[in-house]
């Protein structure tokens, strides 16, 4: 004989004040997400409309350097190549390198560090790419960018200044590494892509990269609270008995 099952819903005080909470819990977590986006949409907006502003001069008084990042900028000064720092675990076509930063004394005085751009592990040390040392009053054209470690500190790897190899940009230490005393350490340049004497280092590899992931956060937040919907359903449900099973006829 056929067999079949009548489904209940029945649900208890306990299980679905848990799992309401945990339904409204999650999706308002994935609201704030939403929230979120809007507003990291909008600032990737700004800094692009920046980004795209032509060149000027780096303002004496930096009273905001996050209100600078991104800004284009023209430097006239001299390249203090003996004070070369490197940055690590950076690549460009598939192959490991370094980027080259190196101290630069604007004509006005001051000192800012300068991201020159990539080179390849095997063109680190600098005579190696003697030509690309520039000597005398030069232009540099880049963009501004704040230093800092820019993730949970939780996940903040170590830099060795004693090997001269850096994870991140910690413009203080740098600027003591290099030797520059009374360096700006707020913020640096990241050059632009002209191309320097023998090609190298090369720059203007860097662009506009603001990481943007709440949208997946979001769905994923969603995605929880209709799992557990669907799993509080279940549990609440109840099969009492078969109609026409064996135990049916006994």
């Amino acid at each position: 004989m056929s067999s079949s099952i009548r489904w209940h819903f029945r649900p208890r005080l306990v299980p679905t004040l848990a799992a309401l909470s945990g339904v409204l819990l999650l999706v308002g977590l994935g609201s704030w997400q939403m929230q979120r986006l809007t507003w990291k949409e909008g600032v990737i907006a700004k800094l692009a409309a920046r980004s795209a502003q032509p060149p000027k001069a780096l303002p004496w008084i930096i009273a905001d350097p996050a209100a600078l990042e991104f800004t284009p900028v023209r430097l006239r000064g001299t390249f203090l190549h003996d004070g070369e720092l490197y940055i690590g675990a950076r690549l460009h076509r598939g192959k490991a390198g370094f980027d080259v930063v190196t101290p630069f004394v604007l004509e006005d005085g001051r000192t800012i560090l300068v991201d020159r751009g990539w080179v390849h592990s095997s063109a680190r040390a600098a005579e190696t790419r003697v030509a690309g040392q520039i000597t005398g009053a030069v232009t540099v054209e880049g963009q501004v960018r704040t230093g800092g470690w820019k993730g949970s500190d939780l996940f903040r790897p170590a830099n060795s200044p004693a090997k001269n190899e850096w994870l991140w940009m910690d413009l203080p230490a740098m600027a003591m590494k290099a030797g520059v005393d009374g360096a700006i350490t707020s913020l640096y340049i990241v050059a632009g892509a002209g191309e320097n004497p023998g090609g190298l280092p090369i720059g203007g590899l860097r662009s506009v990269e603001v990481r943007n992931d709440h949208l997946g956060y979001a769905l994923t937040w969603y995605a929880l609270a209709l799992v557990l919907l669907v799993i509080y359903v279940m549990h609440q449900s109840r099969s009492p008995h078969k109609e026409g099973s064996d135990d049916a006829r006994l």
